[in-house]
């Protein structure tokens, strides 16, 4: 298969392990992806919750962990690969988060769950790469714009993220269905206009895709489309080096057709997580939010349904019963648990 280049950087396996929060792809993950060639993603989502410090010091704790979690993970690589970090649009201390990943030596930023048009202003005068998500042509043509009109900046790497993806999604929520089983259309489409941009720029930008790609042959099948990459995150979780906890893996083990459900976060958007406990019997008796993380930038404490991040530490820690359980749309078809190596090898076979 045909190696990713996004600059200077290289990756000889064409794929990037998507980032998974709270505490699903920290350094043991990442690490594992890029010793393997390919990109391993951190989220800097809440890094710091294990931290002694979290509560009463959350932004240091954060920061003090994303930094921790960044030079593991290239020590783990050895040299190889790409790290990257994943960083929610959405979140509080958004510009913190940029300058933690550049100080520490991550590779690329990856953004997403809202269009990141700021970044590149963030990021200036350093060489870190830089990799708005998008799920739209119109979202695409916005980014890229704003991008080299304010700050004279193209993209290193564009993710397309489809209707099939785990977490937060950037389609309404009657989008999903409607898109799910027939969106090659829609990339074709941003890839047309990412080749147009390109000529007009004069640089040649790499895309990806992620959302539900499982097998060999949807990688096959999304590489012989013109696209350089594919994300993956859900079949990622099932390996012994995620950092996920194990009953979080079991849980995707155990998931059956239909499990996985679209529900809709405090973040304001909907994502896809398995229906358990806490999404058919918790959220809809109402769940009162008793201590905010001031984790996210919208976020009013007295309207939303649940707490984002409570919801999300309780499924690291492997209460799954009542977490909120990230997942892609095929997480029905995992049954084991295997290693990144393997998965890897497996995904990449000629």
């Amino acid at each position: 298969m045909k190696k990713l280049v996004i600059g200077e950087l290289e990756a000889k396996v064409p794929i990037i392990q998507g980032g998974m929060g709270v505490g699903i792809s920290l350094s043991s993950l990442a690490g594992a992806v890029a010793k393997e060639g390919g990109v391993g993603v951190i989220s800097a989502a809440q890094p710091g919750f294990r931290e002694p410090d979290f509560y009463t010091n959350t932004k240091q704790a954060n920061m003090r962990a994303l930094a921790r979690e960044i030079k593991k993970a290239k020590e783990i690589a050895g040299g190889n690969g790409i790290i990257g970090v994943n960083i929610m649009v959405a979140v509080t201390n958004y510009e913190g988060f940029v300058q933690c990943c550049i100080e520490n030596g991550a590779d690329i930023i990856i953004s997403g769950a809202g269009l990141p048009m700021d970044l590149p202003k963030y990021a200036q005068g350093s060489s870190i790469k830089l990799a708005p998500i998008v799920s739209s042509v119109k979202a695409c043509k916005v980014v890229t714009s704003r991008w080299l009109k304010k700050n004279n900046k193209v993209p290193d790497l564009i993710v397309i993220e489809g209707p099939k993806a785990g977490g937060h999604l950037g389609f309404k929520a009657e989008e999903v269905a409607e898109k799910k089983d027939n969106f090659d259309a829609d990339i074709k489409e941003i890839l047309q206009y990412i080749e147009e941009f390109s000529k007009q720029v004069g640089k040649k930008i790499p895309v990806a895709f992620g959302g539900g790609v499982f097998s060999n042959e949807d990688v096959k099948h999304y590489l012989s489309m013109g696209l350089d990459a594919v994300q993956i995150a859900t079949r990622f979780v099932a390996t012994e080096e995620c950092d996920a906890d194990i009953r979080f893996k079991q849980a995707y083990i155990n998931a059956k057709k239909g499990d996985a459900v679209i529900v809709q976060s405090p973040v304001g958007m909907p994502g896809r997580a398995l229906n358990n406990h806490f999404i058919k019997d918790t959220v809809p008796a109402g769940i009162k939010v008793t201590r905010c993380f001031n984790c996210l930038v919208h976020c009013d404490p007295k309207t939303i349904p649940y707490c984002i991040s409570k919801a999300l530490f309780n499924g690291a820690n492997g209460d799954i019963d009542d977490a909120l359980v990230f997942c892609g749309d095929n997480v029905d078809r995992i049954n084991k648990i295997t290693t990144v190596k393997e998965l890897i090898q497996e995904l990449t076979a000629e």
